[in-house]
């Protein structure tokens, strides 16, 4: 039996955050979860080099982590050709903290940006200034040259805000941005922050489109996640899950062998009227909280 390659793992070096998100997927793991020695991260990357070609660092926030530069240095080292850092940005603020894990081997910069301006995004983190230094670090990694990813959750208090906050992308010329519907697990879970967080998908469907287009229009790589089929008629191209990389987590709990197969199986859902549609093939459905808050009623085979 032959192994299959995967190209990526997501490396959570800790679960500390200068953040605090109204809808962190991770809940209270920084409570709970200390972070990855420096010792114990390099043996997952050498175990993982030769079948791997690229890899995340991310928590929690990976920016606090004491060791992250030499870590990425070591991940540089083993031959990883993408080592991406993906964060909540507020440390690439700093002009001279971008420059030392370019040149220990960075070579993406996933920042978070949840509004279209300060009071919109500071909600969300619940820290006063997150705003503007993620905005200051996303001009600082443009200054430098370098590819960046941003990460969008789309929530209850943005989806209308949606395009301004893909215009604010083009503005800053990111490379590509990503507007991942709220996963209703930690923070946003059915027992914290679900009822205030978590959208309508018919109520955001129109905003999402008008995001897309935008940030389509003026050259930028644009994509969802956790988005349906059924609510992106017309906008297909830019469905995620289509072309996100087989993905090995390393989570606090364990390992997810097949992030993929992991949201298949475990992370999503799929109701009687998927039956019907012709995607249903290929559509992964709605996060399963989701659908067991909320229903099928306003899911329509295509």
């Amino acid at each position: 039996m032959s192994t299959q390659v995967m190209p990526r793992i997501d490396l959570k070096v800790g679960f500390a955050c200068n953040n605090h998100c109204k809808f962190c997927v991770q809940g209270d793991k920084r409570e709970k979860y200390g972070r990855k020695s420096f010792r114990e991260i390099v043996s997952i990357l050498q175990k993982n080099a030769d079948l791997r070609s690229g890899v995340v660092f991310t928590g929690g926030e990976p920016t606090l982590h004491p060791d992250l530069v030499k870590l990425v240095r070591s991940a540089s080292e083993l031959g990883y050709s993408s080592i991406q850092v993906q964060s909540n940005g507020r440390m690439f603020a700093y002009a001279g903290y971008c420059q030392e894990l370019i040149e220990a081997g960075a070579n993406e910069f996933s920042p978070a940006v949840h509004g279209h301006n300060a009071a919109c995004h500071d909600y969300h983190t619940s820290v006063s200034g997150s705003f503007e230094q993620v905005v200051k670090g996303i001009m600082n990694l443009r200054a430098m040259g370098q590819k960046i990813i941003t990460n969008t959750v789309i929530s209850r208090s943005n989806f209308r805000n949606l395009p301004q906050i893909a215009q604010l992308l083009v503005d800053l010329q990111v490379d590509q941005f990503q507007l991942a519907f709220v996963h209703p697990v930690g923070s946003a879970g059915p027992e914290n922050n679900f009822a205030s967080i978590v959208p309508r998908f018919r109520m955001l469907e129109k905003y999402l489109h008008n995001a897309l287009e935008i940030g389509h229009k003026a050259g930028l790589v644009v994509m969802t996640e956790a988005v349906p089929y059924c609510f992106m008629e017309g906008y297909e191209d830019f469905v995620g899950e289509k072309i996100m990389p087989e993905t090995k987590i390393f989570d606090a709990e364990g390992i997810i062998e097949d992030y993929g197969n992991y949201r298949i199986v475990e992370g999503k859902a799929k109701g009687k009227v998927c039956e019907q549609c012709r995607l249903d093939s290929i559509c992964e459905g709605p996060w399963r909280e989701y659908s067991q808050r909320y229903g099928w009623g306003e899911f329509h085979a295509l």
